[in-house]
This record gives C-alpha cells, sequence and structure tokens, in this order.
C-alpha cells in the first residue's frame, strides 16, 4: 500500500489550498523519509514538502503551476517502484472526489538509478525558488555558496554561475516562442457616429483591462481596444526596443483605416499613444496619457518583474494591490480573472522579455518628453498621487498648455480605481475636442 503526499499542516491557519511551486524527484526515484519531495507556494511563502516515509516516488497527481486544496493528494510513495495503491483519507474525499480523490498518475519517462545520480538535482531555498522563478532565472546555472550545495538568495546576487557568466540573466526560464505572424488584435464596440476612440493598455494588461470605463465611452461613439504584442489575444514577438514596438502600433493603426480618432493610453499603453500622436498627428483628434510611461527614467522595477513572472493567483495579488491605492478593491475574484487571463506561460514568458528589453535595470530605457512638446492635438494627462509604479511627479514635465489632473487617494490605475471621474474627464475632452471651431 502506497503513503500519500500531502500538504495538510504546511499551509498554515485559514488556508484552503496552495500551488505546486516544483517537484524535486522524478516518479520511479527512491526517495528518503525528510527529503524534499515538492516545494507549493502558500498566501505566505514557498513550502517545502518532505517524503513521509521511505520508498519510491510511483506517482504525481499534482503537476507545477496547479491549484489544489490541503487535503488533496499531491503524490504517492509506494514500497515498490510499481505500488500506486492507496486509500483516500475519509475527511479528504469531499475536497478531492474525481480529479483528486483516485486520480490518473502523471508518468513520466522512468530513470534509473544511474540516471538519477547523473542528474543534477537542485537543493535552494523556498525563498531562492521563488525568487528565481519571478527574475527568470534558471536555478540549474546557479552555483551554490555554501558547502551543503543549498542555493539561498545570496547566490542569486552573486556571479557563481555554472557557465562562468553573470547568473542575473536577462533570459526567462521558459524558453521564448518563436516570433508569430498577423495583426495585433482590436476589440470593437460602441454605437456609431461620432469620432471612435482607440484605448492602449499597460504593460500586463489586455483590452478587457479597460471595462471599468469602455461601457460609459461606448455609449456615444466607436471604442476600439488595441492589444499590445505579447497581450491578450495579440501576436508574440520580440520587441528589443520601445522605437520597434512604436513600429508594430503605427501599422496597426494604420489597419484600422480610421481619419481621425480620439486616443487613450494607459501606462506602457500611454507611452505608444503619445508616440502614435507624433509619428500620425493629422489622424488623432485628440490625446488622453493615463499614467503614461516614458516620462522619466523612474519605475518600480520590482513590480515589473513580480508582476511579469508571477504564475500563480496567490503570486500575482500582492503586485495587482500593489498598483492601487485601496488594496481592498482587488478581491480574490479579480485576482483568479487576472491569472486566468494569463495562464499561458509562453505568453508570461514572452512578457517577462519584453519588460527586461524595454525596461532594463529597472529603468524605463526611452524618453518622449521632446514628442510631448511637439503635440499639436488636444491632449490631457491623468495621474494617481498614489502612483506606486510611475512616480506622479514626472507628470510636471508635461508642457503648460496640456491639462493635467492629479486625483488623490488613486493608484496607478485611475480608470480601475475612479471609473466615474476618469470617464467624465474623457468624455469632456473629446466633446470639447468634437465643438472646436
Amino acid at each position: 500500500m502506497a503513503t500519500p503526499v500531502r500538504v495538510e499542516a504546511a499551509g498554515g491557519e485559514y488556508m484552503e489550498n496552495v500551488v505546486v511551486l516544483e517537484w524535486s524527484v522524478e516518479p520511479g526515484a527512491t526517495v528518503t523519509a525528510g527529503d524534499t519531495l515538492v516545494t507549493v507556494e502558500t498566501a505566505k511563502a514557498a513550502t517545502e514538502i518532505p517524503a513521509p516515509v521511505d520508498g519510491f516516488l510511483t506517482a504525481i497527481f499534482a503537476e507545477p503551476g496547479m491549484e489544489v486544496p490541503l487535503s488533496a493528494v499531491l503524490g504517492l510513495i509506494g514500497t515498490t517502484a510499481e505500488d500506486t495503491a492507496f486509500e483516500a483519507k475519509a475527511e479528504a474525499k469531499g475536497a478531492t472526489e474525481g480529479a483528486l480523490a483516485k486520480p490518473e498518475p502523471i508518468v513520466r519517462e522512468q530513470i534509473s538509478s544511474a540516471g538519477a545520480a547523473s542528474a543534477r538535482r537542485i537543493v535552494a531555498s523556498p525563498a531562492a525558488r521563488v525568487r528565481a522563478r519571478s527574475m527568470g532565472i534558471d536555478l540549474r546555472a546557479v552555483r551554490a555558496s555554501s558547502p551543503s550545495g543549498r542555493i539561498k538568495l545570496r547566490d542569486l546576487a552573486s556571479t557563481q554561475v555554472l557557465d562562468g557568466g553573470p547568473n542575473m540573466s536577462r533570459t526567462p526560464a521558459t524558453a521564448l516562442p518563436a516570433d508569430e505572424a498577423g495583426r495585433l488584435n482590436v476589440i470593437r464596440s460602441g454605437a456609431p457616429g461620432n469620432i471612435p476612440v482607440v484605448m492602449i493598455h499597460g504593460f500586463g494588461a489586455d483590452g478587457p483591462s479597460w471595462s471599468p470605463i469602455e461601457r460609459d465611452l461606448a455609449r456615444q461613439r466607436p471604442v476600439l481596444r488595441l492589444e499590445l504584442p505579447n497581450h491578450g489575444k495579440s501576436p508574440r514577438r520580440r520587441m528589443t526596443s520601445f522605437s520597434e514596438l512604436a513600429r508594430e502600433i503605427a501599422i496597426a493603426f494604420d489597419d484600422l483605416q480610421l481619419p481621425t480618432v480620439h486616443l487613450v493610453g494607459h501606462s506602457l499603453g500611454g507611452a505608444c499613444a503619445l508616440a502614435l500622436a507624433d509619428i500620425r498627428p493629422k489622424r488623432i483628434a485628440s490625446l488622453a496619457l493615463i499614467a503614461p510611461a516614458g516620462l522619466g527614467p523612474r519605475i518600480d522595477g520590482d513590480f515589473i518583474e513580480g508582476f511579469a513572472g508571477a504564475s500563480s493567483p496567490v503570486s500575482l495579488g500582492p503586485w495587482l494591490r500593489h498598483m492601487v491605492a485601496d488594496p481592498k478593491i482587488i478581491g480574490d475574484d479579480f485576482v483568479r480573472a487576472a491569472m486566468a487571463s494569463r495562464a499561458d506561460p509562453d505568453q508570461r514568458a514572452a512578457q517577462r522579455q519584453m519588460a527586461r528589453d524595454l525596461f532594463p535595470d529597472s529603468t524605463q530605457s526611452f524618453d518622449l518628453r521632446a514628442a510631448l512638446e511637439r503635440l499639436t492635438c488636444p491632449t490631457r494627462t491623468i495621474w494617481g498621487k498614489a502612483d506606486a509604479i510611475l512616480p506622479w511627479q514626472q507628470a510636471l514635465s508635461v508642457p503648460g498648455e496640456i491639462a493635467l489632473h492629479l486625483l488623490a487617494t488613486t493608484g496607478h490605475v485611475p480608470h480601475l480605481e475612479k471609473p466615474e471621474v476618469v470617464a467624465k474627464i474623457l468624455r469632456d475632452h473629446f466633446a470639447s475636442t468634437e465643438t472646436r471651431p
């Protein structure tokens, strides 16, 4: 009879679910009681689950990335390499009914003892695993400084790497997908008649992120929500510089074949909107920039890395709440929906690389302040005074003839935090532009 591997007490009080991060051994390998079998992520930290008994790891039921209840059976340790029979605990049957009560084991290619010995087993602290995952560092390329061979946080900051190079590699742990062909995705809504509005979202978001204000604006005009490369349903393409990204946006804009538009952009999308207004000035009726990037070098690099690397609701939630002034507005349902929209690991890898190309060393690598001076269309800027991602003081570079709305108790996403206020500002902005002589 095999012994089930469970999380149980490791989750902590009030915890219901955990996310599986990584298995330390392969099915078929021998294990010793106390050896680390699997690392899971709780709301507070990464936790290593040890083998409860000696034996063989005969099955894995919860693969990395899966969110499972505390009572779920993660895997089995059998007395032989073929032993997969076990008895589910009565109190766990409700939580594990179907998918995890008597699941089919996930069988990987069996490895021989010689093969297991020759493979390099990664031993690392939970904190080091979480940090490496968020930074896209492959732990196989890190040399531990401790005699035990256990990788710790300090090793990630050192230059001791097996290949001789710096371990702060900009290569994500997940291989980048090949560049995809096709046009950037556009989501259309709204009533015909007035001048359309084109909206460009920020880094890590997508077209639906405009929903808090889209319905309001769509009552009076067509609304087109353009999705950046590597976001939403747009193709994945390597963006090695902001100028390359701006060219992609200009091509997508030209494909829309609209003679005149109101242009709205948020964060990185704000930088794209500003660049587009500079490139296609005759077709922009008005421009609205919401906490735009490109107006100074400072940016919260920890947020960019953490948000881009988050692979579960548990790790994504704190970064989403970091974006707003009042964390209570980001509920668990919101976090789960946001994670569902970025569940594809290839998309996350492409976004991580995009972030590292555009914001190297936690710095905005592009400066669009000169473009502000060249603007000819009516322009407004909206910024939250509690923005923790891009300092609102960067708005002070805005020329005097451009209206500036600084919103109190508002963070980096004013259209989410104060949708009624932002929608009214935009409606008034569009109306004043359309009634000009």
